[in-house]
């Protein structure tokens, strides 16, 4: 199955969704490729913002805050997100739902790719309509979603240890 059908799929049946994943076996190429697509998109989607910021505030020039979005995104976030997955596996094993660290970086790297396109939308809305209600309504719908995936994801890789794969 493709990753967008995927993607699609993560809106209605995210537990599911993970189950397939997990059932492929844990690879940890596969969620470092989920992550890097995750990051690049988050990075193009924060482009229209980007551009409407260097507009209104030329001191500042759109090539700088690009090359400050692409550290931020792509080489920080990615960090951020492995100490994230670590956090959420020590948690998880403090309510008594063992879950595996490569489950656990599958589990947020996936919410993370498949709320991208949300956040390229969100992006898009910052860019055109300006910081707003619109553009807030938006960021928690994105945040909303991304807190449903990743707990399912979760809750899924909780149920019975899956199979690694190297």
């Amino acid at each position: 199955m493709s990753v967008s059908a995927l993607i699609l799929r993560s809106y209605l049946a995210p537990r599911s969704v993970m189950r397939f994943h997990l059932d492929r076996g844990i690879r940890e190429e596969r969620s470092l490729g989920f992550l890097a697509l995750a990051c690049v998109l988050i990075f193009i989607g924060q482009w229209p913002r980007l551009a409407r910021a260097a507009h209104l505030d030329p001191e500042i020039p759109l090539d700088a805050r690009i090359v400050g979005a692409l550290l931020a995104v792509v080489f920080v976030l990615p960090l951020i997100c492995y100490g994230v997955a670590l956090l959420s596996q020590l948690v998880a094993r403090l309510f008594g739902r063992p879950v595996s660290g490569g489950a656990a970086r599958l589990a947020l790297f996936w919410a993370l790719l498949a709320v991208s396109p949300l956040m390229l939308l969100h992006g898009a809305l910052a860019g055109f309509a300006g910081p707003g209600g619109i553009t807030l309504l938006a960021g928690a719908g994105v945040l909303c979603a991304f807190a449903i995936i990743w707990g399912a994801g979760l809750r899924e890789a909780a149920l019975e240890p899956p199979a690694t794969t190297a």
